[in-house]
C-alpha cells in the first residue's frame, strides 16, 4: 500500500525541503521505492536532488494544469536513488491559473493516482504558505508531516496549520491525518528549545517523532552539491538522523 505524505509548514526555513530530500534518500536507501514531488515554486527540492530547475522543459506546473501527464514529467534523481516530479518558478503562476479549473484542489491527487502503485512512499514538499498548492498536497496525501523548530513562534504557527488540516479533512480529504511532528535544527543546549520540545510532547504525545534532527553544517552544505546528506557525508549527525527517521517511519507503518 502506497503511503503519501505531505511535508508542510507555512513557516519558511524550518527544514521542510531538507526533510523531503533527505527522507526520500533515506527511504530509498532502505530499499523502498520513493517519489518526491516538489510543490514549491522555489524548486529547492529539485536542485537539492541534483536536477537543474533552469533546464526543465516540463514540471509539476504542467501536470497541475493538465498539459502533461506525470509520467512525462518525472525524472530520476540518481544522486538520491528516488524519482522526482520537479518544479521551478513557473509554478508560482499556477495558483492564479488553477482558480478557473474544475477540481482545482484535487489536481495533484488525480495526477498521482496514475503512478501511485509504482511506489512505496510518495513525499510531497509543500510551499511555505497555506495556499492552493499546499491544499493540493494535503488533498493528495494520507498524512501530514510537520517539520518545526523548537522556538516560541513555532507553536503559534502550528495551531494555524492544524486548523487547515482539519478544514481539508472536513471538506476535501476525510482520511487525512497528522503523521507526525518532526523537531528540526535542534540544539539541546538551548533552554527554550527544550521547553518547546516538552510542550510538544505534552500536547501531541505519540505524534512527535522520537528522532530529532540536529543543527548540522553538513546538512546545510549538501544541497549546494545537489546531494542528499547520506550521499554527501553519511557519517554526519544530520545524515544519521534522517536514516533514523526513515527507520522510525517504517516501524510505524509496520505497526
Amino acid at each position: 500500500m502506497t503511503r503519501i505524505v505531505a511535508i508542510t509548514n507555512q513557516k519558511g526555513g524550518v527544514g521542510k525541503t531538507t526533510t523531503g530530500v533527505n527522507l526520500a534518500a533515506s527511504l530509498a536507501a532502505s530499499q523502498r521505492r520513493v517519489l518526491l514531488v516538489d510543490m514549491d515554486p522555489q524548486g529547492n527540492a529539485t536542485m537539492g536532488s541534483g536536477v537543474d530547475k533552469r533546464t526543465l522543459a516540463a514540471t509539476v506546473y504542467h501536470v497541475l494544469l493538465g498539459s502533461r501527464r506525470i509520467t512525462e514529467v518525472r525524472v530520476r534523481a540518481e544522486n538520491g536513488g528516488y524519482d522526482l516530479v520537479p518544479s521551478n518558478r513557473e509554478l508560482a503562476g499556477a495558483e492564479v491559473e488553477m482558480v478557473e479549473l474544475e477540481h482545482r484542489e484535487s489536481r495533484l491527487k488525480d495526477a498521482l493516482a496514475v503512478v501511485a502503485a509504482e511506489y512505496d512512499f510518495i513525499l510531497i514538499d509543500c510551499p511555505p504558505a497555506l495556499n492552493l498548492l499546499t491544499v493540493n498536497g494535503l488533498t493528495a496525501a494520507h498524512a501530514v508531516m510537520i517539520p518545526m523548530q523548537c522556538e516560541y513562534y513555532a507553536l503559534e504557527g502550528l495551531s494555524d496549520l492544524v486548523q487547515t488540516v482539519k478544514k481539508v479533512r472536513s471538506h476535501l480529504n476525510p482520511h487525512l491525518e497528522i503523521e507526525g511532528l518532526l523537531r528540526t535544527m535542534y540544539d539541546p543546549r538551548n533552554t527554550l528549545a527544550q521547553q518547546v520540545s516538552e510542550q510538544l510532547m505534552a500536547h501531541f504525545g505519540e505524534k512527535v517523532y522520537r528522532t530529532v534532527i540536529p543543527r548540522n553544517v553538513r546538512l546545510a552544505e549538501a544541497p549546494s552539491f545537489g546531494l542528499p546528506a547520506i550521499k554527501f557525508d553519511q557519517g554526519s549527525k544530520g545524515a544519521q538522523a534522517y536514516l533514523a527517521l526513515a527507520g522510525e517511519m517504517l516501524n510505524r507503518a509496520a505497526g
